[in-house]
């Protein structure tokens, strides 16, 4: 068995360090003055571009540097760079009447030009945000004055403020950052209005970000924040019991880097603490439906695989219990999902049965069945980066070889998975819910989104009267219909078992112990840093 492990606890702050921008200065973090009083996180995993625009960049990073015009909190939407907004009689037109005194972090004002360019960006490149369905629906952006913009849409859209307080891709970058009034082809720099500003970068080795003194919102109180670029596992551990970094939590891509047992015990010598937040997410398998040459498009198949995973297992085994067994895709904490859907209990007698009956055959016990000619074998792909991942692969594997079935685990890079899940090219695969702040409605929208799911439910009987639905669900203006077409939505995805559900995972922080204010965004994206100070 594998030593238990937290699912990106150093990762996604290394995600967040390898950030944004480039400097001619190579100073090593080690180098660094005051490093009592800055954090400094490991990192398996360069930021990649920090285009806001586009989709490769950590958005633990990008949400460091880059801001919205509102902001999703436990209490609703909320004013950021808008200060307060209106919306029309008929649902259709938003006007926000933005924070005066907003500077990017290379001195360009922030007013409504800025936005109306940002915005149109955003648009002129549609086709890669077809998971927003605010993209589609987007008809105008009108100037009314200096600190005054008007948003028109072609319909109304209930979820327009909670996709415009999204990470990316309505956030605000300098205008001075684009190329020929672009941002689809690429940026010249990383200029947000966030609280932190990068200040170098060197991929693959650190990233550095620096308190922005003119933060509309006061300068954090911790000055600088590092990421160091390290291994997963035992060198991030060493890194941490030298000092080196000091700061961890969960990956926004599901890498792991410290393993449980060892966490706890750097937080039992008084100096680390360990803050962990409520359920934000579900760790669910993709099962493509449209793949008609795998077995994987048969809804038998789906749900013997679905009964033949022990998530109580994975649970204590894998996390420790610091992630819970997910029965759904969604926790019943997710708005519109608490609609008692039927559980698939582990059970390998039902598995077999439903594969015997729906005509995959073994002549003896643990043989690999077969119908008509072919086998049960498909691949499941996983994130090359995640030990959880890997050795949760490994438990399924064990567990469907006793039903007669073969899976080929094959470990690729996230960006790797993201392009099979949007091009079909797999039987299954390793994947999450959008999260807290964005669910349901951004994860079902992703349901019919090429770039997204549209592979994963694209087969099954119901795929035309699951897109209508979908479709009616964002722009219903009334509670009760809106709660009826989620509970449809969610019914017929769950009984076809296309997302077969695994935990429900939490952001883990390991910090140190002097360091006061620590808290949660409602995203497992970002972590409001600005809030932070040591004592």
């Amino acid at each position: 068995m594998h030593k238990a492990t937290l699912p990106g606890l150093l990762a996604s702050i290394f995600a967040i360090s390898l950030l944004i921008g480039c400097s001619d200065n190579k100073s090593s973090v080690a180098e660094m003055p005051d490093k009592a009083r800055e954090l400094v996180y490991a990192t398996a995993k360069d930021i990649n571009d920090m285009n806001p625009h586009l989709y490769p960049g950590s958005m633990a990073a990008q949400g460091m540097v880059y801001e919205s015009l509102v902001e999703n909190t436990q209490n609703g939407i909320k004013p950021l760079l808008a200060e307060s907004w209106d919306i029309s009689e008929g649902g259709k037109v938003y006007t926000f009447h933005l924070r005066k005194g907003v500077t990017f972090h290379d001195g360009a004002t922030f007013n409504a030009e800025a936005v109306k360019q940002n915005i149109e960006a955003v648009q002129h490149n549609a086709s890669k945000h077809t998971w927003i369905k605010l993209s589609s629906k987007l008809k105008e952006v009108q100037v009314i004055d200096e600190h005054t913009v008007r948003f028109t849409l072609t319909e109304p859209y209930y979820p327009t403020l909670l996709e415009l307080s999204m990470t990316r891709p309505y956030v605000f970058l300098s205008p001075n950052d684009f190329q020929n009034g672009e941002t689809k082809d690429g940026v010249a720099g990383f200029n947000g209005t966030g609280p932190y500003k990068l200040v170098e970068h060197v991929t693959d080795q650190y990233a550095r970000f620096e308190a922005n003194e003119n933060y509309w919102g006061g300068m954090p109180k911790v000055k600088r924040i590092s990421a160091k670029v390290l291994p997963a596992g035992e060198t991030t551990l060493l890194a941490l019991q030298k000092g080196e970094v000091n700061f961890v939590f969960t990956d926004d891509r599901g890498a792991d880097s410290i393993d449980v047992e060892a966490m706890n015990r750097l937080t039992q010598k008084g100096t680390y603490q360990i803050v962990r937040s409520e359920p934000m997410n579900t760790k669910m398998i993709a099962a493509n439906s449209s793949r008609s040459d795998s077995p994987v498009s048969e809804k038998a198949v789906r749900e013997a695989i679905w009964h033949s995973i022990d998530r109580k297992t994975i649970s204590h085994s894998v996390f420790s219990e610091t992630e819970t067994a997910a029965e759904t895709l969604f926790s019943s904490n997710v708005a519109y999902a608490n609609i008692g859907l039927q559980k698939r209990e582990y059970d390998p007698g039902t598995a077999k049965r439903l594969l015997e009956q729906s005509g995959w055959i073994a002549t003896k016990e643990g043989e690999l069945r077969q119908k008509a000619g072919r086998q049960l074998s498909m691949k499941l792909y996983y994130d090359v980066n995640s030990s959880s991942q890997k050795t949760q692969a490994e438990l399924i594997q064990n567990e469907v070889s006793k039903i007669g079935m073969k899976l080929d685990l094959i470990g690729e890079e996230s960006s790797s998975i993201a392009k099979r899940r949007s091009n079909g090219d797999y039987d299954l695969l390793f994947n999450q819910t959008w999260g807290l702040a964005y669910d349901p409605q951004s994860t079902i929208a992703a349901f019919a989104a090429e770039s997204s799911y549209r592979h994963t439910t694209s087969g099954i009987p119901e795929a035309k009267e699951l897109y209508q639905k979908i479709d009616e669900v964002m722009i219903s203006a009334d509670e009760k219909t809106r709660q009826a077409l989620y509970a449809d939505i969610l019914t017929i995805v769950h009984n076809e078992a296309v997302f077969i559900p695994l935990t429900n995972g939490s952001v883990t922080v390991v910090a140190p112990a002097s360091l006061q204010g620590v808290s949660f965004k409602q995203t497992q994206f970002e972590l409001p840093f600005e809030r932070m100070h040591f004592e």
